[in-house]
């Protein structure tokens, strides 16, 4: 099976989509007049901004769900794996990927804001809302939701739940049949408690451990600052292919920099909208702003602080595509978590693996619950209209399997089911925002103006010539039939 995804991946990963994110993300910055530097600190003011409501999350709680799908096993095993493949240069590129992702996640997001419905007292939203009511393609919304099902309740988790046995082993010395019955459990009690417990696991998780990885990141950093300067320029150099070394394999670490940055950061991917669409706030634009903010917690912090232990340490893999060596810093460890976590316990003997495997379970897991909520939104979608309960039973149950499934099985396959899942909704989502990405940027300017004159702003669709923004145009009538 392996093998046949493998092919798969070949066409889903083709260059073609490698130019479609990179060139949708610099499209989005050029005409947002890069949004993502002009708005840094206002993003950052919008997270502490808004509060829960009885249909919807608060600003920070979305991030926080939103990181949850975003700071996954990509963020320690997607980066060694894109370092291995790929070599240093692999990180510069998702780097790039995450400056120019930053005005996609915007775009998305505010479309998710804008389109999004009010379904069994929950707020939701997402690309297959702003594809059937800003493009008007009901069919094609109808094939990114059946897609994003698949994907997010079958394919994606698997690679999250391997990546929590294989570093649980390590540590722990714990049978991976152990850990799948542990994750099932957790996972069961979680997610049969809604959106609300979700919400509030991630946001009490998410952060912390972020914090706490990137705090232990910059202690490596620091006692060996004088090596900090060779490994900047060790990244530039096999960025741009003027690296002896690892000069060669150039348009490896581009494609593998992108493909792990999308897998990481998910900007363009049409996850984050799904969570994002939830938060109660005024205006589009500022839950857009936050989740474009998202994005960089992401890569530029948490992805950064695995590549920076891995490349000041030296333990690392480099080989080529026929698995030849190019550089060999660890012997016996798969490319994964292994390398951090062998990394990590040199210099911390006794703690090091412990602390990995720690956090790559709450990372991970709650990457886990994202993809569940991104998938039963999805399935929110498809019975708006005829009441088909079942189906959402169905997909918890499904999310357990795939769960299990992924623990049980190679992490070559999860990653390779990921990998088709992320290419698949990333082709989807990307060619929807590029056209709907007008509205948008016409929100931003609308947010942009009312900020300009001293108000906090509020969205007004059909002042604006937006249709089919039902939720807010009866919020609207609510607010002025109370005044």
């Amino acid at each position: 099976m392996s093998e046949l995804f493998g092919q798969i991946n070949a066409i889903v990963w083709s260059p073609a989509l490698v130019f479609l994110c990179l060139g949708a993300g610099l499209f989005f910055s050029i005409r947002g007049r890069f949004l993502q530097i002009r708005h840094f600190r206002e993003m950052i003011r919008l997270v502490f901004q808004g509060k829960v409501s009885e249909t919807g999350i608060s600003p920070f709680q979305a991030l926080s769900m939103t990181l949850a799908g975003r700071v996954g096993t990509g963020n320690i095993a997607g980066v060694a794996t894109a370092i291995t493949f790929g070599g240093p240069g692999a990180l510069f590129w998702m780097w790039v990927v995450a400056f120019l992702g930053a005005s996609s996640a915007f775009v998305e997001s505010t479309l998710g804001q804008i389109y999004k419905e009010k379904i069994n007292g929950e707020y939701r939203g997402g690309p297959a809302f702003y594809i059937e009511k800003g493009l008007g393609m009901k069919r094609y919304a109808w094939v990114f939701a059946f897609t994003t099902i698949v994907s997010c309740g079958l394919l994606l988790p698997g690679v999250q739940a391997n990546a929590i046995a294989d570093s649980v082993n390590t540590a722990f010395s714990i049978d991976t049949s152990v850990t799948a019955v542990i994750l099932a459990l957790l996972l069961a009690f979680i997610i049969f408690g809604g959106l609300r417990r979700i919400a509030l696991f991630a946001s009490a998780v998410v952060p912390f451990m972020a914090i706490a990885y990137i705090c232990v990141a910059l202690f490596i950093i620091l006692i060996n600052i004088d090596r900090v300067p060779e490994m900047f320029w060790l990244i530039i150099r096999s960025a741009l292919g003027f690296d002896s070394a690892f000069g060669a394999i150039l348009g490896l670490a581009i494609m593998w920099g992108v493909r792990r940055g999308v897998y990481s950061n998910e900007a363009g991917q049409g996850t984050a909208p799904h969570a994002s669409s939830a938060a109660s706030v005024s205006h589009p634009a500022k839950q857009g702003l936050v989740q474009a903010f998202s994005v960089y917690v992401d890569t530029i912090f948490v992805c950064s602080s695995t590549g920076f232990m891995l490349l000041i340490t030296g333990l690392y893999n480099v080989e080529t595509a026929a698995g030849d060596a190019i550089y060999t810093g660890v012997v016996g460890v798969g490319a994964g978590p292994g390398y951090v976590q062998a990394a990590l316990e040199g210099l911390m003997p006794g703690i090091g693996n412990i602390f990995v495997a720690v956090a790559l379970f709450f990372f991970a897991f709650t990457t886990i619950l994202a993809y569940y909520y991104i998938a039963e939104t999805n399935v929110s979608y498809i019975n708006r209209f005829v009441a088909r309960p079942w189906m959402s039973t169905v997909l918890k149950f499904a999310v357990i399997g795939a769960v299990v499934y992924g623990t049980l099985n190679t992490a070559e396959l999860a990653w390779s089911l990921g990998d088709t899942g992320v290419g698949l909704m990333a082709w989807l989502n990307i060619v929807a925002i590029f056209f709907l990405s007008k509205i948008a940027f016409q929100c931003l300017a609308d947010y942009e103006s009312q900020k300009a004159q001293g108000i906090d702003p509020v969205f007004h669709p059909t002042a604006m010539g937006i249709d089919n923004a039902e939720y807010w145009q009866e919020r609207l009538e609510a607010q002025e039939s109370i005044e």
